[in-house]
């Protein structure tokens, strides 16, 4: 079934990549079917390990089917997953444009919510400035050092290339970690008063575009927010976003244009949880003739009245209000739960959303992006097999 949903699948932007053809020589490149099925199908199994995946490459029997002999190593099988983010993301456009001609969905409505997945990366690792610049001049003589063994004869070219890149990638890893740093000092810089914003700037050391999260389950670890846009209407992932902010209320307006941009049509209806909630996110929505669904903050003095409109409300912001208090919307943002947080579950539990082995925004919305076609494939083989 995997298989023949990849043959439909115009797969142009992963060609594009393949340099030796025609009259240009170089090494035969693998059939990018064969590595996007090969994905796609350890996706719908949970399976989210590159080692993993390379063993059963070897040892099961549907992964060796897929193969179809052709001979695979880790590094091919991990770079391709990584490896074309735009590529993935116009596969998903192109799922999505082949269920909205089915009518299997309709995007009228969308549901909107993110989840917080562990990086790759130890609390441990994030570091002051001060640290870190004392680490970029470790790393650079580490650098120099694995250049200097060059003429020893006791280690082979390989490994010699070996070393010097692994000094290489850590010096990079530290001078983007300082980068980081200064970005993190600006969003600080931005903050409301609080205790965390008088906290010292850091950034990790193993992947420095990770941020301290807040989690689900309590307590703070380094992690991504990766965001889905549902369709309301047939329950199918729309719209998959990756961002390093712990904070959900910059994600609403940014997801919504995704998700029209990619399928050319107008929300008219968009449901999210409290955490987006600003009145700047109630305002553009209003701007952008959406109407959003989004629960009206617990009012600080007692017995008043949330749905009701405050003198200083803009007329969107007072319809808001009063919208929200009508059993008609309470009953139209019941949706939200049943449709985006189920998703959210899935992609946990059964379609690899688990914690990162990869580092950096881009390789973890390659990640997040793999998940939501694996959960639309499970969902929508039928329609998608024309």
């Amino acid at each position: 079934m995997v298989w023949a949903v990849v043959c439909q699948w115009d797969l142009s932007l992963f060609l594009a990549t393949i340099t030796a053809r025609g009259e240009t020589s170089g090494r035969a490149a693998t059939d990018p079917r064969i590595l996007i099925c090969l994905w796609l199908y350890a996706y719908v199994r949970g399976i989210s390990s590159g080692r993993e995946l390379d063993r059963l490459c070897e040892s099961d029997d549907a992964f060796r089917w897929i193969c179809g002999g052709v001979s695979l190593n880790y590094h091919t099988i991990n770079d391709f997953r990584v490896g074309h983010q735009k590529a993935l993301d116009n596969l998903l456009t192109q799922m999505i444009a082949a269920l909205l001609e089915a009518d299997a969905i309709g995007i009228d409505r969308i549901s909107n919510d993110g989840t917080r997945q562990r990086a790759s990366a130890g609390r441990n690792s994030f570091k002051q400035a001060t640290t870190l610049a004392r680490h970029m001049e470790e790393a650079r003589a580490h650098v120099e050092a694995m250049k200097q063994q060059g003429d020893d004869p006791t280690i082979s070219a390989q490994r010699q290339k070996a070393l010097e890149r692994a000094a290489r990638e850590k010096m990079e890893r530290v001078q983007k970690a300082i980068e980081e740093v200064k970005k993190v000092e600006q969003a600080k810089a931005q903050q409301k008063e609080k205790p965390s914003k008088h906290q010292p700037a850091k950034a990790s050391a193993t992947d420095p575009e990770a941020r301290q999260m807040r989690m689900p389950g309590g307590g703070t670890a380094p992690a991504y927010n990766v965001q889905f846009a549902v369709a309301t209407e047939g329950r199918a992932i729309v719209g998959v976003d990756v961002t390093n902010a712990g904070s959900d209320v910059h994600e609403s307006q940014t997801m919504r244009e995704q998700v029209e941009e990619r399928t050319g049509r107008k929300i008219l209806e968009h449901l999210v949880d409290g955490g987006y909630i600003g009145l700047d996110a109630v305002e553009q929505s209003a701007a952008a003739g959406t109407t959003l669904y989004a629960p009206v903050p617990e009012p600080r003095k007692e017995g008043v009245d949330r749905y009701q409109a405050k003198k200083t409300d803009s007329e969107a912001i007072a319809a808001w209000r009063q919208r929200m208090g009508t059993p008609e919307a309470k009953a139209i943002y019941k949706e939200r739960a049943s449709t985006v947080e189920t998703v959210n579950g899935e992609c946990k539990t059964y379609r690899g959303l688990k914690p990162f082995l990869v580092r950096g925004l881009d390789n973890v919305k390659c990640v997040a992006l793999w998940a939501a076609l694996a959960y639309n494939l499970v969902h929508f083989s039928k329609q998608l097999i024309a």
